[in-house]
């Protein structure tokens, strides 16, 4: 990052709105267009570490995920994408995913590479990025609890293998900071250590800034985890981690409090536009946010404001105004 970035940065976390254009004609060409301007849009509005918006993962088959799943897995050796009757009455009896009604795909063999290339689509991002940026990578607890696994039969096993998997893809790629997303673990508090061992083989592949990504879900557009910061903090000091990347906009107040016990080592990253509503959040609102988060947290461990999780299930309007109040509010703070 520039040696003159400000003390408290803006980011977004991935995800951007499908152009209507795109999603009528898609095609090489119009996706690297889209990527092109979800970056513009971003950097006009003065974002420091903007995302290329995941458009290359979109599948139109799963968009309640926005192939937040789909993506990674099916490419994979060892995985069979076509899932029947029997597949999906035997990942049901596991309930590990009560909002998915049949799994993501089954391991039939060892997890490999595969058809998976995150370089390609980080390479086509950094093309016309136009400076840094950010680029994501689902978490592989996240992802392991989404299949059905007849191989290894053991889910510390399967969840390491796709840990391993993912590092070998995370190795070298031409972007300033990777973010390793996880929506599953607040829900799963006791899976910590697990989860926490898998994503660090993730992260100490990166060569650049590492960061992680927590919610409690948006599954179109509902909260799907039940749980709270502070049961998460022994998970989140075990992460090797730069910064982390919070969802605090639409959680109760009481969960700031419990960010106290984070290891100071990581830096904060506050949530402080909601993206599960529509209204378009005040500059004095984003403001008065992070001056209660340095009043709560102490000076100077608020390193990063962002939305709570990406924009793709929001109307383009409604994400692009999110985004300019985003930079306002945190300009409006730092008396820029």
């Amino acid at each position: 990052m520039p040696t003159d970035a400000p003390s408290i940065r803006t980011t977004t976390v991935g995800s951007y709105p499908v152009p209507t254009w795109l999603a009528a004609l898609p095609s090489e060409a119009a996706l690297v267009d889209a990527t092109r301007v979800v970056f513009d849009i971003q950097r006009q509005a003065g974002i420091d570490l903007p995302t290329d918006g995941e458009l290359y993962r979109f599948d139109v088959n799963h968009p309640d995920t926005n192939g937040m799943i789909e993506y990674f897995v099916r490419p994979m050796a060892g995985v069979r994408s076509q899932v029947g009757r029997k597949d999906s009455e035997a990942f049901a009896k596991k309930a590990t995913m009560g909002f998915r009604a049949k799994p993501a795909a089954v391991v039939e063999g060892p997890l490999g590479e595969g058809g998976l290339n995150l370089r390609a689509d980080c390479q086509r991002a950094a093309n016309v990025a136009g400076g840094p940026f950010k680029f994501t990578v689902t978490s592989p607890y996240m992802l392991a609890r989404t299949l059905l696994d007849n191989h290894y039969r053991d889910f510390e096993k399967l969840t390491m293998a796709i840990a391993e998997t993912l590092a070998e893809q995370v190795a070298g790629l031409p972007c300033a900071c990777v973010q390793v997303d996880e929506a599953n673990i607040p829900g799963n508090p006791a899976d910590g250590p697990l989860a926490a061992k898998a994503i660090n083989v993730v992260l100490d592949r990166v060569a650049g800034e590492k960061a992680v990504h927590l919610c409690f879900g948006n599954y179109g557009g509902q909260t799907i985890q039940k749980g709270t910061w502070r049961q998460l903090t022994n998970f989140l000091n075990a992460l090797r981690v730069d910064h982390l990347v919070l969802e605090l906009a639409h959680r109760p107040a009481e969960d700031l409090d419990a960010l106290r016990d984070v290891d100071p080592r990581i830096g904060l990253g506050l949530g402080v536009i909601d993206i599960k509503a529509n209204q378009v959040e005040s500059p004095d609102q984003i403001a008065r946010q992070i001056e209660r988060a340095h009043a709560t947290l102490g000076a100077g461990r608020v390193k990063w404001v962002h939305p709570d999780c990406g924009f793709w299930m929001l109307h383009r309007s409604v994400a692009d105004r999110k985004i300019a109040a985003l930079v306002q509010g945190r300009d409006r703070y730092l008396g820029r």
